[in-house]
C-alpha cells in the first residue's frame, strides 16, 4: 500500500532535524536530519508518513514546494581557492559556496547572499554589511535574515517628498474644526512618530474624552507606493538600537505627526462618558487639530506627584485621571488580564555596546494614555460592528483546552487551579484570579510567563470575534496609523463610509488578506525585536563571565533547565553538567529529577549559578549549577 503524502512547513531544530506542521489536524510530523533532503526552515514541503515511533508521526521530505527565503546572512570564509559563507542561522546546516566571488575580502565579514542553486547550496553576494561586531552590522544582519530593507525605494520616496508640508485651506474647511481645544500628546521624550493626542474635562461629575488621532489615511491612499510599501511593511519595526518605520520620515516625522503648534489633519473619537465610567454616546469623525503641548511621561507624572510646571494643562490632565481610574475599575470588573511583565531595556552608547540592563515597568502617564487608547478602540471596533461596516478587527481567541490543561499541570505544583467546565468556556477572570494571587510572589514572574504563553496569539481578521485578554466584545486598532498598517485600512473604511459607502464592498475584498500579512508582518517584527534584544544582552553579559548570580528556574527541558536572573536575561543549566546523578526530564512535573537521589530542580525553583560563557553568534548564555536555593518554603505561602 502506498504510503500517504501531506502538505505543510517545515520548523528545523538547530540540531538538525525537523518538525511539519500540517493541516490535518494531526501530531506534527518528525523528520530526521537525514531526510531533509535540501529542505530549509519554513520552507512548504510535501512529506511522506513512513511510520509512528511511540505516538510521534515520522517521514521524510518527497519535494520542496515552495522556499520560505532565499536570501542569507553569514560570515565570509575562504578554505584555499573555495570562497564561502557560513549562515548565521544555526538551523543551515551546510555552508554556501560562492563559485563566482573573487572580490579581495578580510575575514569575519558579515554580508547578504541570494542564493543560485540549492543542492549542493550556491549564492552570490548582493551586500556587505562590514566586519562582524562592528557598530550596527550584527543588528542589519537580523534585519536582513528577515527581508527587512531599512531604506525605502526611490518611487515610494518621490511620492513621500511630494506630499504636502502642511494641510491645504481647502481640506482644513471641509472638517469639523478643532484647534481651540487645548489638545496634548503624551509620549516617551524620545519619541517623534507622534500618532495620538488626548483631551477631557470634566462637568457635572460626567466626562468628555477627545482621542484624535493621525489621519494618515488622508495621506496614504489606495494604489500608491506609499500604501503598497505600508502593506509590504505591515508595522515599524523597534529593533533594540534604531527604528525603521513603517512610513518615510516626511509622514512618520513629519506630515503625519501631531506636532505641537501646528495644524494638523485627524481622525477624532469625541466620547461622553457617565460618572461610572461608561459611554453613552460618541461622534466619530474628520478634523483639524492644533496641538496645545507635547507633554512627555516624565513630566505627567510630575504633575501627579504634586509637580505645578504643567498648571496651564491641569484641567485636561486631572480629568483624564479620572477616567483612567474608572476604565481601569471597569476592566477589572470584565475580568480583563493584566499580564503585567516588566520589559528588559537595554541602554546602549553612540557606538551601539550595552551600557546597563534596566526593568520597563509602565508608569501611571503611560497607563492613562492606554486607558484612552484602549477605549478608543473598542468604540471604533463596536461602531463599524453596529454600522456594518467592513473593517478589520484586533481578535485574540478563547485558549485550548489542552493549553489549559498543561498550564494547570504546573499550577498543581504551588497548589492552584485553573476552574474548568463543561457548562461554560473559560473566562478571562479564571487567570486573573491566579495572577492576583500570585502577585508578590518569588514565582509571580514564571507563573505570569507561563499563562501568557498558554494564550492564543493576537492577530487581525475582517471578523470580530472578540478579545479574551482585554475581556472585550469588541476591538479594532484604530490608534496607530503611523506604524500599523491595519489601523490605517480601519481609517480608510471608516473614511469610505463617509465619502464614498459604494466603495465599501471593494475595498472589503481585500481585507482577508490584508489580515494575513498584516498578522505576520508583526510577528516578524516581534522576532527581530526579540532577536536583537538577546544579542546585546549576551553582549552585555560578556563582562560577567566568572561571576555568580541567584536566578530563577523559568523553564525545564530534557537537556537542562534554563535560568533568569534579575535582570531579566536567561541562560542553560546543561543537565548533563550539573554532577552527582543523571537527571531526567519529567514533562508532567515540569522538572529534572535525579534518577538516584530523587533530586529535582523545578520550573520556579531558586538557585545560585555561575555565568561560564556568553556566546554572542548563538545568543546564548551558559551557567554552571553553583547551589540549590529554592523558593518551595516562599511559594507556600501564596
Amino acid at each position: 500500500m502506498r504510503t500517504k503524502s501531506l502538505v505543510g512547513v517545515l520548523s528545523v531544530n538547530q540540531k538538525g532535524f525537523g518538525f511539519v506542521a500540517t493541516a490535518d489536524g494531526g501530531a506534527d510530523i518528525y523528520i530526521a536530519p537525514d531526510d531533509l533532503r535540501g529542505a530549509m526552515n519554513g520552507d512548504k514541503v510535501k512529506v511522506r508518513l513512513v511510520g509512528n515511533y511511540r505516538g510521534r508521526r515520522e517521514g521524510y521530505i518527497v519535494e520542496v514546494l515552495e522556499r520560505a527565503t532565499e536570501i542569507f546572512v553569514g560570515t565570509l570564509n575562504k578554505v584555499g581557492n573555495k570562497v564561502f559563507v557560513t549562515p548565521d542561522d544555526k538551523r543551515i546546516g551546510q555552508r554556501i559556496i560562492l563559485p563566482k566571488f573573487h572580490e579581495k575580502f578580510s575575514g569575519n565579514t558579515k554580508v547578504v547572499v541570494k542564493i543560485t542553486a540549492w543542492e549542493p547550496l550556491r549564492g552570490q553576494v548582493i551586500e556587505v554589511l562590514g566586519k562582524e561586531n562592528a557598530p550596527g552590522v550584527e543588528i542589519r544582519g537580523i534585519l536582513r535574515s528577515h527581508g527587512v530593507e531599512e531604506d525605502f525605494p526611490p518611487e515610494v520616496q518621490a511620492e513621500a517628498v511630494r506630499i504636502e508640508f502642511k494641510p491645504s485651506q481647502q481640506e482644513i474647511a471641509k472638517r469639523i474644526d478643532r484647534r481651540n481645544l487645548k489638545i496634548v500628546t503624551i509620549d516617551g521624550e524620545d519619541a517623534k512618530d507622534l500618532d495620538d493626542g488626548v483631551f477631557a474635562e470634566e462637568k457635572d461629575g460626567e466626562f468628555f474624552l477627545g482621542v484624535y488621532i493621525a489621519d494618515v489615511s488622508y495621506y496614504v491612499r489606495p494604489k500608491t507606493f506609499l500604501d503598497r510599501e505600508a502593506f509590504e511593511r505591515g508595522t515599524s519595526i523597534y529593533p533594540v538600537d534604531r527604528v525603521v518605520p513603517m512610513l518615510p520620515k516626511e509622514l512618520s516625522n513629519g506630515i503625519c505627526s501631531l506636532n505641537a503648534g501646528v495644524d494638523r489633519l485627524a481622525m477624532a473619537c469625541e466620547m461622553k462618558i457617565n460618572s461610572a465610567g461608561r459611554v453613552v454616546s460618541y461622534e466619530i469623525f474628520p478634523t483639524v487639530i492644533h496641538v496645545f503641548r507635547r507633554l512627555s511621561y516624565t513630566q505627567v507624572n510630575k504633575f501627579l506627584d504634586g509637580d505645578r510646571e504643567l498648571a496651564d494643562c491641569a484641567e485636561n490632565l486631572n480629568a483624564l485621571k479620572k477616567i483612567h481610574g474608572l476604565r481601569k475599575k471597569i476592566r477589572a470588573e470584565r475580568g480583563a488580564i493584566d499580564f503585567d511583565l516588566p520589559e528588559m531595556k537595554i541602554i546602549l552608547n553612540a557606538a551601539g555596546k550595552p551600557l546597563e540592563i534596566t526593568k520597563r515597568v509602565q508608569t501611571v502617564a503611560e497607563s492613562i494614555i492606554e486607558e484612552c487608547m484602549l477605549l478608543a478602540n473598542e468604540t471604533v471596533a463596536e461602531h463599524t460592528l453596529r454600522k456594518k461596516i467592513p473593517s478589520l478587527y484586533r481578535v485574540h481567541e478563547l485558549p485550548t483546552p489542552e493549553k489549559v490543561l498543561t498550564l494547570n499541570q504546573l499550577l498543581a505544583h504551588f497548589s492552584l487551579h485553573i476552574a474548568t467546565s463543561k457548562r461554560r468556556d473559560f473566562e478571562p477572570r479564571d487567570f486573573q484570579k491566579i495572577l492576583s494571587k500570585v502577585k508578590g510572589a518569588p514565582v509571580e514572574k514564571v507563573i505570569t510567563s507561563y499563562a501568557l504563553r498558554t494564550m492564543q496569539q493576537a492577530r487581525y481578521s475582517p471578523e470580530n470575534l472578540g478579545h479574551f485578554g482585554l475581556a472585550a466584545k469588541f476591538y479594532t486598532h484604530f490608534t496607530s496609523p503611523i506604524r500599523r498598517y491595519p489601523d490605517l485600512i480601519v481609517h480608510r473604511m471608516l473614511r469610505a463610509s463617509w465619502e464614498a459607502p459604494q466603495k465599501l464592498s471593494v475595498l472589503a475584498k481585500r481585507l482577508e488578506e490584508i489580515s494575513k500579512q498584516s498578522s505576520a508582518r508583526e510577528r516578524r517584527a516581534i522576532d527581530i525585536e526579540r532577536e536583537t534584544l538577546d544579542l546585546k544582552a549576551v553582549e552585555y553579559m560578556q563582562r560577567f563571565v566568572g561571576q555568580n548570580f541567584d536566578g530563577v528556574i523559568e523553564s525545564v527541558t530534557n537537556f537542562g533547565f534554563f535560568v533568569e536572573l534579575d535582570n531579566g536575561v536567561d541562560g542553560l543549566v546543561r543537565a548533563a553538567e550539573i554532577g552527582g546523578d543523571y537527571y531526567a526530564f519529567v514533562e508532567n512535573e515540569f522538572a529534572l529529577i535525579g534518577t538516584r537521589t530523587g533530586k529535582s530542580f523545578h520550573i520556579g525553583d531558586g538557585v545560585r549559578v555561575k555565568l561560564t560563557a556568553a556566546n554572542i553568534k548563538l545568543r546564548q548564555l551558559s551557567f554552571e549549577l553553583i547551589s540549590d536555593v529554592t523558593n518551595r518554603d516562599l511559594i507556600a505561602k501564596i
